[in-house]
């Protein structure tokens, strides 16, 4: 957006003529003169500055022009036949009658009043293209907060019992509300509610008021904690828009595809029964032309039990979403599955529809899902592996690649201790269909809880420590995707998925000061740990030291 840096306005012509002809500016046009500009132009409007008088000689005489205080010698350079090409018009007060008669009139400069112009002067600021910019902004932007009701809330709703207002900014991402600044009064979830009660009453449904941190604070608020104020936005543009049809159509789409991509996950996990061109084709990068998929039929239906395992996770994820958002009365959208050929699916993209109400719904609706995700997927791992050791369930048994248990530390581990060591140090290791289910899932769960943007992890730092944190954890776990230090071979596709579908925060809460408390943060950092010791895969020297796989050495 430009800055202007000063304006000039041509003197309209009412009557203004001085009847002087003596040099001298008579007291009857010294009068009329004050009581208009003190009536009407009493500032400028673009810089609210005072104005000044500027004389000009020209052949017919002298035009006197109206030049603004904060123009700051930029209209010296200026020439002066450009005001003629502007695109609003102008008037000019001229004066044959010769003589000086102005040359006091500079005198006047001090007088004039600094209140607020009741009407719009006229002058060369914009040109077409930009008048016609900012109204086309204005028409496809979100609807303001109508300038009367700043008014009317900042008289009646507000206070020295509550909170002081001492100016306004803009608030909201493109400015289309107000964010009051000022002194609290009070305690500030009791003043947030006083305020709440007293909106509705005064305007109805018509605006929602957030409680946030003052931006730019020089210091924390002497009663505690930061310093805050309060914004205001219509309600129809600050909460969600509802599920449109083609949203439902295009998640049953990407849900049907999630359903193909763990069969097919179920498939892969029987490689070594799978005919041999079909293994071709899916280990060799030279292979272009795909097999006859009729012979994948035949395990199909042994590749469903594993498909239902990787399915049931994810439902059960989503299902720990709304069961947390239900009683708190928070609307969330149809899910959004993300198919994935390796894991058989990247979990779900799934929207808030109303707005949250303060920082601990936000942590404890992001929390719910990933926790119901890990908890069933976990249990799964650890039956699949106690049924893997147990000689009877040889039949039901798949070969994995002992490679799949160094791509996580934390799951490593535990397969070493359970399974043994002459089990695990080998080419392939016989696993139970459980087992990768639960592998996958736990994956799954470690990769949504990653902090950053709006995944679930994203979600529950920001609601725990704030933007800020946010930001320099998502930094950090960019970074560590980049060079694939987490999620091994996954991490360049997550990475990719996070940037194209997630990558945006969550906007605030109505109560977005409120600290969560202790006990939601240590939860938090739990989460965190658990997950980076999931997704940190096992190096070759701790691998065979450990005994998780056969590690070959040149």
């Amino acid at each position: 957006m430009a800055t202007l840096t000063g304006c000039s306005f041509s003197i309209v012509n009412r009557g203004l003529h001085s009847p002087s002809s003596n040099g001298a500016l008579s007291s009857s046009f010294r009068q009329r003169y004050q009581q208009f500009y003190h009536a009407e132009f009493s500032s400028c409007y673009l810089c609210r500055k005072g104005w000044r008088i500027k004389i000009f000689n020209k052949k017919n005489g002298k035009v006197y022009r109206l030049m603004c205080l904060g123009s700051d010698g930029d209209d010296e350079r200026r020439n002066s036949s450009s005001s003629k090409d502007s695109n609003l018009a102008t008037k000019e007060a001229e004066d044959t009658r010769g003589g000086d008669e102005f040359n006091n009139v500079e005198e006047m400069k001090d007088s004039f009043s600094s209140r607020p112009p009741t009407i719009s002067p006229a002058g060369p600021a914009y040109n077409n293209f930009q008048v016609d910019s900012f109204k086309l902004m204005e028409l496809l932007g979100p609807e303001k907060v109508d300038p009367a009701d700043v008014k009317v809330i900042k008289e009646k709703l507000f206070g020295y019992s509550t909170f002081w207002v001492t100016r306004e900014e803009p608030f909201g991402d493109l400015g289309e509300g107000i964010l009051f600044l000022g002194n609290l009064r009070g305690k500030r979830e009791q003043v947030f509610e006083t305020l709440q009660k007293q909106l509705v009453g005064l305007m109805g449904d018509k605006y929602n008021l957030f409680m946030v941190e003052e931006p730019n604070s020089e210091g924390p608020d002497p009663r505690g904690g930061p310093r805050v104020s309060f914004g205001m936005l219509r309600k129809e543009v600050s909460e969600p828009v509802p599920t449109t049809l083609w949203q439902y159509v295009i998640a049953l789409l990407l849900f049907l595809l999630t359903i193909g991509s763990s069969v097919e996950l179920g498939i892969a996990s029987q490689i070594n029964r799978l005919p041999p061109e079909v293994v071709r084709y899916f280990t060799d990068p030279n292979a272009i032309e795909p097999p006859d998929m009729q012979l994948l039929l035949p395990f199909v239906e042994s590749a469903l039990p594993l498909a239902y395992g990787v399915l049931g996770v994810q439902l059960f994820h989503e299902i720990g979403h709304f069961l947390a958002a239900f009683p708190r009365k928070v609307k969330l959208s149809i899910p959004y599955f993300i198919p994935n050929i390796t894991l058989g699916n990247f979990g779900a993209i799934t929207q808030f529809k109303s707005i949250l109400p303060d920082r601990k719904a936000k942590v404890d609706i992001s929390l719910a899902g990933p926790f119901a995700g890990a908890a069933l997927s976990f249990s799964m791992f650890a039956v699949g592996l106690l049924l893997s050791s147990n000689p009877g369930a040889a039949g039901d048994l798949v070969q994995v690649p002992s490679m799949l248990f160094q791509g996580s530390l934390l799951l490593g581990l535990i397969s070493r201790a359970t399974l043994g060591y002459v089990a695990m140090h080998a080419s392939t290791v016989s696993v139970h269909p459980l087992v990768i289910a639960g592998w996958c899932g736990l994956t799954t769960s470690a990769f949504n809880l990653l902090p950053v943007g709006c995944l679930d992890g994203g979600r529950v730092v920001q609601g725990a420590f704030g933007k800020n944190a946010l930001i320099a954890s998502g930094l950090t776990t960019y970074t560590l995707l980049g060079l694939g230090v987490l999620g091994g071979p996954l991490s360049l596709p997550w990475g990719l998925y996070v940037l194209i579908c997630q990558r945006t925060p969550e906007k605030p809460c109505l109560n977005d000061v409120t600290d969560v408390g202790t006990w939601r943060k240590g939860a938090v950092v739990a989460a965190i740990l658990l997950l980076v010791l999931t997704l940190l895969p096992l190096g070759d020297e701790l691998a065979e030291e450990l005994g998780v796989g056969l590690v070959t050495t040149f």
